[in-house]
């Protein structure tokens, strides 16, 4: 006997990739669950099945940076303090380098994350919390459908109380931009190269090169920026090439991109009545218009 809930949870978290360096990712999460009837002539209730598999979820990959750990070019160093030190070096040469506290991150079997990675790293941590009767564990991971320009972002929220707090985890997310009450492709199209793969930085977090607490130096024929704060949950650092980076004046919370989407295109569509709907992740986002 199976049972089987779709749409179990949606992953928001970030990965480093040899080939594309740092991506924000979304991933939708359904589960199969194989096994016996127990008392209740059930093989889970469904509340406990959505309550406990997906609390795990989040726990070990939801809003974390996933990294490979037996990629040939990672450095990782665990400090007394608990904090981690992750470098990383693109085939490309750029490198990305973190530090941060140990919770931030999700250190994935193999030269490179992938949903077959993910899901056997997470099958190996939800079998040991199944019930007696239930035998065998499936997880499909899947991205949304989405047939218009999309973009992978990675962000921090260091004034959010819970994970988004931490300095590198991400989304894929779709953009609707309407000029003058009408779909704009073109707009669409703009935003999904300009945010390709990009990290959405905040002004003020910006941290001078030498008073970084990471180690190891950087290629000299590339410009890098340091980001940095302090949050309830620790001490979060990020050194990436500028060529990666979005840099704004204000947060980076959805709603604070969806306002500077809307202000570049008012830019760049002078006289026309704009309308972004900026999504963040799966189903979700921010509205602003004229």
């Amino acid at each position: 006997m199976q049972l089987f809930v779709n749409d179990l949870t949606v992953m928001d978290f970030s990965y480093l990739c040899p080939k594309r360096g740092m991506v924000g990712e979304s991933w939708i999460v359904d589960v199969v669950l194989s096994g016996d009837l127990n008392d209740e002539s059930m093989i889970q209730d469904f509340g406990k099945v959505k309550k406990n598999l997906k609390r795990l979820i989040d726990d070990y990959v939801d809003h974390k940076l996933l990294v490979p750990a037996d990629y040939n070019d990672v450095a990782i160093i665990r400090n007394d303090d608990e904090q981690v030190d992750a470098r990383f070096t693109c085939e490309d040469g750029r490198v990305l380098q973190l530090y941060c506290p140990a919770e931030a991150y999700a250190f994935i079997y193999g030269e490179s994350v992938t949903m077959e990675s993910v899901g056997l790293y997470l099958r190996e941590v939800l079998a040991t919390h199944l019930p007696e009767n239930v035998d065998n564990l499936e997880l499909i991971l899947r991205t949304e459908v989405i047939t218009t320009p999309f973009y992978h972002y990675t962000h921090g929220l260091k004034k959010h109380d819970g994970n988004c707090q931490r300095i590198a985890h991400g989304h894929r997310s779709k953009i609707d931009v309407f000029v003058d009450g009408q779909n704009s492709l073109e707009s669409q199209e703009y935003w999904a190269s300009r945010w390709e793969d990009i990290y959405i930085a905040s002004e003020e977090d910006r941290l001078a090169f030498d008073k970084r607490q990471a180690s190891g130096d950087v290629p000299g024929d590339q410009s890098y920026s340091c980001f940095a704060y302090e949050s309830s949950q620790g001490y979060f650092e990020i050194l990436l090439p500028d060529a990666d980076c979005e840099v704004v004046t204000t947060d980076s919370t959805v709603e604070c991109l969806a306002q500077f989407i809307y202000d570049q295109e008012k830019q760049r569509k002078q006289g026309a009545a704009v309308k972004i709907l900026a999504y963040e992740g799966v189903g979700k986002g921010a509205l602003v218009c004229d």
